[in-house]
């Protein structure tokens, strides 16, 4: 019933674009700070982006090199990820998870979804 479903992977070229999207189901997200994750086949989930509730604060992995933007619409319950100059090492499962508490032991998420496929590839 509560979901967060991510959209707008696919396959394009090296220096193309996409834009992803992170809609939820069955909660709204005005009120969680939202993150862009990806893991490609044998290397571990890594952090892409976050972006706070209201939108004003914004944080990007150093491999992003100013290439995505992050962004917000909380009118329609979605968060977005803008990928331009896209590299064949961006390729990987993209995910999105909300922030849903703070703690000693660190971060707690959501949870994860079934993703959606990036694939830079000439």
């Amino acid at each position: 019933q509560l979901q967060l479903v991510e959209s707008g992977g696919g396959l394009v070229q090296p220096g193309g674009s996409l834009r992803l999207s992170c809609a939820a189901s069955g909660f709204t997200l005005d009120y969680y700070a939202i993150g862009w994750f990806r893991q490609a086949p044998g290397k571990e989930r890594e952090g892409v982006s976050c972006i706070s509730i209201s939108g004003g604060g914004t944080n990007y992995a150093d491999f992003v090199e100013g290439r995505f933007t992050i962004s917000r619409d909380n009118a329609k319950n979605t968060v977005y990820l803008e990928m331009n100059s896209l590299k064949p090492e961006d390729t990987a499962g993209y995910y999105c998870n909300a922030l849903i508490g703070l703690s000693d032991d660190g971060s707690t998420w959501y949870g994860w979804g079934q993703g959606t496929q990036v694939t830079v590839s000439s």
